[in-house]
């Protein structure tokens, strides 16, 4: 995208420890944007960035976003799912 709008870059590969440091410090960006979104496609757009990012670091955990979703449903079951607006 960058080469395509005319534009320059360079890049690494980061290891381990970088990348998760980056992944972390990109979620926390992308919720601020979530947060700020003022439609439900804007907020729609920004769910999908953090979904790639838990993607991401569900892989580098050593499972896939099917087990993390197992475990968020177990957790839901358990101590009730934020859905029903309860706090």
């Amino acid at each position: 995208m960058i080469k395509r709008d005319g534009k320059t870059f360079s890049s690494r590969t980061l290891d381990d420890s970088e990348f998760i440091n980056e992944l972390k410090k990109k979620s926390f960006e992308k919720l601020e944007e979530y947060i700020n979104t003022k439609t439900n496609e804007e907020a729609l757009e920004e769910l999908a960035d953090l979904l790639e990012i838990i993607h991401v670091l569900a892989v580098y955990h050593g499972a896939s976003i099917e087990k993390v979703e197992e475990i968020r449903s177990k957790k839901a079951k358990e101590r009730g799912a934020l859905e029903k607006k309860s706090f």
